[in-house]
């Protein structure tokens, strides 16, 4: 109501300081003895109603609510109305209507003493100085909430820079189908995880390690969703082998960075000057994002900033980032973001105990540590067989909706006690176990559950290297059970030729790409993987990839302790040598001079349409064009056998350079040159157009 007080005042004032405008410049055309007091009382009414429109605009504005100065002047307005009132009785004439309309204007006598016009003058003054102040002031408040705005906007562009791994985080698309633990299981571990996060006493950094297969992942999904939940979670990253940027430090601390400004705003504005000082610091090394990106940031957070509450940082399946040196200087790395004062930071890291991986931690001095595998085996037994039971019980179901026999349905008891006791103990301690042979029974391609059910029970898992072999064998035997040995064979070559290609893929394609990358067709591809979905990821949708569902399953075909034991193992440097001639194929059938039709070498690629290039550049070459010298790294080719290489790049290099331009990635270039250069042991010699 008082905002409403205010406009009507404001529209009030307006009109009486134009009526007593109108009569003091009437006065000053037609009196001539007091020309400098009219002047200077019309001066100052003028400048009342200047600034009174000006008012009136900005409160009509957009923004007009808000602005709280203009809005606190009633008593102001009022005073000044009273005002000119007053100086409006003053200044009307005194003759009557019909007397002035005879004699005229002329007749008209300047009703006000000098002293007080100066009072006049000075309180009128006085108003329009206040009204103008509280003007300024709400304008002020405009221009820096403008200001702000802009700042604001120019912060998440430079933010929105950030290169993100895809996939990387807890929440995204690519994790939204993965386990959780289910309730009643992991309790104890799962609360002792959350009283380490919220003891301040407690060490920074929680290494949580145990062997393949035991479900680490899934604890750390767990983990994160709970601290999300709870607001503590600063951020994740879940590495992967073989899903590009997931499986290397290329987007990792970017990918940090931008999820920690989400909780801890007061690092952006830091973020956002170490991207304008260097616009290229996404390309840099390594150390240099994190001093950047990362440490500085947190070390200019003040101290009225302090948070009481923990930002975890969940960091799941390191052993799975490719190298080594990376591996170490992480651990190392993460260590010194502990040490700022003002941010109560802890690391949550999970991974397979490897020597590179103990070496940094031990290397660290002070850290909290489980190893999964060697918890009790109460604890390990009692939460596998929650989870058998709970799968089991949705197999039974399933299968008993889909078979209207009543006869053919399985038992309300199925299966027996004595049968879940079997699984788990062959199980204990890896839940991939348990978790493969349930995806097996729940497969009708398979089999009946039950028969299936039989073939699992009879493996024998006597020694732990062999429950490796319980877990995914069953599956596999699938394929050839019936088959002679010819046929066998055949089969299996087919499965090493597709599935091979599929466990060393830097990064995962559709089954359409993968069919173009192995030059067979797609139904080939499908009729293969149509049995295999309790080891593979295999989409419904033709657009989304295919993956693994555990490495384990990746480490049981290319065990080199498995050759001539295994009649599904993998040579893993000849699956790569044959990648690589199929990337160095499809490249050389594809690629040509401007690709695109643009007619222009110099367009700039943000004015390509994004169609034109994935039609001209399908996912299986740009997958060629980043990778094939990877996958040659990986063969240990030598110069000897580099005969296609210098082959392809005697013709298609430009082309190369050029489809990889299109694809936004001209960087991997040097990159590549580099791995060619260390995988054939050929020396680049220096270019004599450069000195250096």
């Amino acid at each position: 109501m008082e905002a409403v007080g205010v406009a009507v005042n404001l529209l009030t004032l307006i009109d009486m300081t134009a009526k007593v405008g109108l009569l003091c410049f009437q006065y000053g055309r037609d009196v001539k003895h007091a020309k400098a007091d009219i002047d200077r009382l019309h001066t100052v009414v003028t400048n009342l109603q200047k600034t009174s429109e000006s008012v009136q605009k900005l409160l009509q504005g957009p923004n007009g609510a808000r602005l709280e100065s203009s809005q606190n002047m009633a008593t102001g307005l009022q005073l000044s109305l009273s005002q000119l009132e007053a100086l409006e009785e003053k200044l009307k004439p005194r003759s009557s209507k019909k007397l002035m309309s005879r004699v005229g204007l002329r007749a008209l006598q300047w009703p006000i003493q000098k002293r007080e016009v100066d009072r006049f003058i000075q309180e009128l003054g006085q108003q329009t100085e206040i009204i103008s102040l509280a003007l300024q002031a709400d304008q002020t408040t405009v221009l820096l909430e403008v200001d702000q705005k802009i700042a604001v906007i120019d912060q998440k562009t430079a933010l929105n820079t950030l290169p993100i791994a895809e996939g990387a985080s807890f929440d995204s698309r690519e994790e939204e189908h993965n386990p959780t633990c289910l309730p009643e299981t992991r309790v104890a571990l799962l609360s002792h995880i959350s009283k380490w996060a919220d003891d301040p006493h407690a060490a920074d950094i929680f290494w949580l390690n145990g062997v393949a297969g035991v479900g680490k992942s899934t604890i750390s999904r767990t983990i994160a969703r709970n601290f999300s939940q709870s607001g503590y979670l600063g951020a994740s990253f879940f590495f992967k082998r073989g899903e590009a940027d997931r499986g290397n430090l290329s987007k990792f601390f970017t990918t940090i960075a931008s999820q920690l400004t989400r909780i801890e705003l007061s690092l952006a504005p830091h973020i956002k000057e170490a991207i304008d000082d260097d616009p290229m610091i996404f390309r840099k090394a390594s150390r240099e994002q994190f001093e950047k990106l990362i440490m500085h940031p947190l070390s200019q957070i003040v101290q009225e900033h302090h948070k009481t509450v923990p930002v975890v940082i969940v960091i799941d399946a390191l052993d799975e980032c490719e190298r080594d040196v990376d591996i170490r200087f992480l651990i190392d790395s993460l260590s010194r973001t502990t040490s700022i004062q003002s941010l109560r930071l802890r690391i949550f890291v999970t991974s397979r105990p490897e020597l590179p991986i103990r070496l940094g931690f031990d290397a660290l001095g002070t850290y909290q540590q489980i190893i999964l595998h060697k918890l009790p085996s109460p604890v390990i037994e009692h939460d596998i067989c929650v989870f058998l039971q709970h799968e089991l019980a949705i197999i039974r179901r399933d299968y008993n909706r889909s078979v209207s026999n009543k006869q053919r349905q399985l038992p309300t008891d199925w299966p027996r006690e004595g049968d879940i006791q079997i699984l788990v103990r062959k199980a204990t301690p890896l839940f991939i176990f348990a978790a493969t042979v349930c995806r097996f029974l729940a497969d009708r391609r398979c089999g009946h559950p039950n028969e299936l059910l039989r073939e699992v029970l009879d493996f024998k898992t006597d020694r732990q290297e062999e429950k490796l072999d319980a877990t995914y064998l069953p599956v596999l035997n699938k394929m050839v059970a019936g088959l002679s040995a010819d046929q066998q064979e055949r089969v299996v070559q087919r499965f090493r030729q597709i599935v091979g290609s599929i466990v060393i893929l830097f990064s995962p394609l559709t089954i359409c790409a993968l069919s173009k990358i192995l030059g067979i067709s797609e139904d080939d591809v499908d009729n293969q993987l149509s049995m295999l979905h309790s080891v593979l990821n295999v989409p419904a949708s033709v657009d989304a990839p295919v993956r693994l569902l555990h490495l384990s399953f990746r480490d049981f075909l290319v065990d080199p302790r498995k050759r001539g034991v295994n009649m599904f193992w993998m040579d893993e440097k000849q699956l790569h040598s044959q990648v690589a001639v199929n990337c160095l194929r499809v490249m050389s059938d594809c690629l040509r001079n401007d690709i695109c039709g643009l007619k222009n070498p110099g367009a700039c690629r943000s004015s390509i349409d994004e169609h034109v290039i994935t039609s001209r550049l399908p996912a299986e070459v740009q997958y060629a064009c980043l990778y094939w010298a990877d996958h040659i790294k990986q063969a240990d080719m030598t110069v000897e056998d580099a005969g296609d290489v210098y082959t392809f790049l005697s013709i298609h290099f430009l082309h190369w350079i050029e489809a990889l331009s299109l694809m936004g990635r001209s960087s991997v270039c040097i990159r590549t040159i580099h791995t060619l250069q260390s995988a054939l042991g050929v020396r680049i010699p220096p270019n004599p157009f450069f000195l250096a």
